[in-house]
C-alpha cells in the first residue's frame, strides 16, 4: 500500500508541474501530461433466483467496487506524430466477479478483479496524422491528444496497444463509462465481438481516412490465446480481426449527426455452439465449449447513430448482429442488440456543466448459443447450469453526473434488468451505482 500512495502523489505532483510548464506552451504542443481517477461502486438487493450456476449473478444482496488511476503521458515526435503511454492503477471487482449479465453494468470493471491494487499498461501507441488539406481545425489538448491543428482530409494511422473501441464504435453520447453510461451493452453495440485481453485492450494498427462528410476506418488486431484470456495471441496472422466502419457525417433539421456501419470478421480457434451441445447431450456431462475448439471465421455487423436534437440534447442508437453458430471471443455473450437513449446537459435548469442520460438495451442470443446454456456450457459472462426458460435481456439505465469543480465529477446510476443472462427464471435486478470521475 506504501507503494501505491507514493504513485499516486506521483502523478499529482508530475500532473501539476505538467500544468505550470505547459501555460507557456504554443498553439502546437510538443508533449502532454495528465491524470484521471475513477471510483465507482454497485450495489444490487437480494432478487428472485429458481437456481444458480458458475457465472451466474449472485441473488444474494452484494456491492462491489472498482478504481483505477491512470498517468497519461504523450510526446511529439515529429510533424504530425504523437506517442502515448497509459500507465495505470487497478483494484476492485465488478458485481459477482463480472458475471451474471451479458449487457453487464460496468464498463469500469474488468473481467480481472484484484484486492490489492497492481499496476497494467492498456495503452503504448504512436498515431500518425497526414494532413492532405481542406477546412483546418484547432484541436485542444486532451486526454491522449495534444494541441494543434488538423485539416478536414486526413489520413491518421495508430499503431500499438489500445483499445479497439478507442476507434471503433465511438459515440458522442454512450460510450465512455468514466462520464456517461455504464453498461457494456449501451456504452458499446453489445454484439461487436472486439479483439481484446481480459482487460480490453490489444496490439494492432488502425488507418482512418477522413473527407469533408465522410471517413472510413480500417483496422486489424490480435485476438487473445483463447477465448477470454489475459494473454494476447502475438503470433503474426494467427488469430486476428479485421474492423471496418464507414462513417457519414450529415446535417438534419439544422443539427449534427453522424451514422456508422461498422463490420467485424474474427480469425480464431473457436468452438462451435452445436457440437459441444451434442456431446453433453451423449455424455450427460455439462457442455464444454473448450473440447470443441478449432480454427473458424465469425464476423458481424452494426450500425451506430448520434443526432443532435438541439444544443446540449442528443439522441443515440445502435443495433447489432454476429454470427450465432460459434461461442463469443472477447467481449460479452452477446447475438443481437439493439439500444436506444437521450442525453442532455444541464445548461436548461442552469447547470450546464452537469449530464442527466437516459437509455434502454434489448440483448439476444442465438438459437445455438442458448441450448449451449442449456446443457450447462458457460460463456464469456453467462452461464447459469440450466435454461429452461429462455428470454430477451432486458436493461434500461439513468445516471446524473453533477459537476462538482471542473476538473471533478459525481454520478449516481440506476440499472433495472430483467432476464438477467437470458434467464427467465432469475430476476428483475435492480443495480444501484455511484461514480467519482477526476481528471487532472
Amino acid at each position: 500500500m506504501p507503494r501505491f500512495v507514493l504513485l499516486t502523489l506521483t502523478v499529482v505532483v508530475l500532473v501539476a508541474s505538467g500544468r505550470v510548464l505547459a501555460a507557456d506552451a504554443t498553439a502546437e504542443d510538443w508533449w502532454g501530461l495528465h491524470g484521471q481517477s475513477t471510483f465507482v461502486t454497485q450495489y444490487h438487493p437480494g432478487f428472485h433466483a429458481a437456481f444458480s450456476g458458475p457465472n451466474s449473478l449472485g441473488p444474494q444482496a452484494q456491492a462491489r467496487e472498482t478504481f483505477d488511476l491512470t498517468l497519461i503521458a504523450g510526446l511529439r515526435l515529429w510533424r504530425g506524430a504523437e506517442l502515448w503511454a497509459n500507465p495505470e492503477v487497478d483494484q476492485g471487482f465488478g458485481l459477482s466477479n463480472t458475471l451474471g449479465v451479458a449487457g453487464f453494468t460496468s464498463g469500469e470493471a474488468y473481467k480481472v478483479g484484484a484486492a490489492v491494487p497492481y499496476v497494467e499498461l492498456p495503452r503504448l501507441f504512436i498515431r500518425q496524422t497526414i494532413n492532405l488539406g481542406g477546412e483546418v481545425a484547432h484541436i485542444d489538448a486532451g486526454l491522449n491528444q495534444l494541441a494543434g491543428s488538423q485539416t478536414a482530409h486526413r489520413v491518421v494511422v495508430t499503431v500499438g496497444k489500445f483499445a479497439v473501441v478507442d476507434i471503433f464504435d465511438t459515440n458522442r453520447y454512450a460510450h465512455d463509462p468514466k462520464n456517461d453510461f455504464l453498461n457494456w451493452s449501451i456504452i458499446d453495440a453489445g454484439s461487436f465481438d472486439y479483439a481484446a485481453d481480459a482487460w480490453g485492450y490489444t496490439y494492432g494498427a488502425a488507418v482512418e481516412w477522413s473527407q469533408q462528410w465522410w471517413t472510413i476506418r480500417t483496422g486489424l488486431f490480435t485476438l487473445s490465446k483463447v477465448p477470454n484470456s489475459k494473454e494476447l495471441d502475438t503470433h503474426l496472422f494467427d488469430q486476428y480481426q479485421f474492423d471496418q466502419e464507414f462513417e457519414e457525417r450529415h446535417t438534419l433539421f439544422g443539427q449534427p449527426g453522424k451514422l456508422k456501419l461498422l463490420g467485424f470478421l474474427s480469425h480464431g480457434r473457436m468452438g462451435r455452439y452445436a457440437d459441444a451441445t451434442a456431446i453433453a447431450l451423449q455424455t450427460g456431462m455439462p457442455a464444454d465449449i473448450a473440447a470443441v475448439r478449432a480454427m473458424h471465421l465469425r464476423g458481424g455487423v452494426s450500425l451506430n447513430l448520434e443526432q443532435q436534437l438541439a444544443e446540449g440534447l442528443g439522441l443515440f442508437a445502435r443495433a447489432g448482429w454476429s454470427q450465432g453458430q460459434f461461442e463469443a471471443f472477447d467481449f460479452t455473450d452477446i447475438n443481437r442488440t439493439i439500444s436506444v437513449g437521450l442525453s442532455s446537459n444541464g445548461v436548461r435548469w442552469g447547470r450546464p456543466d452537469d449530464t442527466v442520460g437516459v437509455a434502454m438495451a434489448v440483448n439476444g442470443a442465438s438459437g445455438d448459443a442458448r441450448q449451449f446454456f442449456g446443457a450447462g456450457g458457460l460463456g464469456i459472462l453467462v452461464g447459469d447450469g440450466q435454461l429452461i426458460h429462455s428470454g430477451a435481456e432486458y436493461i434500461l439505465e439513468t445516471y446524473y453526473s453533477v459537476a462538482v469543480f471542473t476538473f471533478a465529477k459525481l454520478s449516481l446510476d440506476y440499472q433495472f434488468v430483467d432476464h438477467p443472462a437470458y434467464n427467465r427464471d432469475r430476476g428483475p435486478v435492480s443495480i444501484f451505482g455511484f461514480r467519482a470521475h477526476g481528471e487532472f
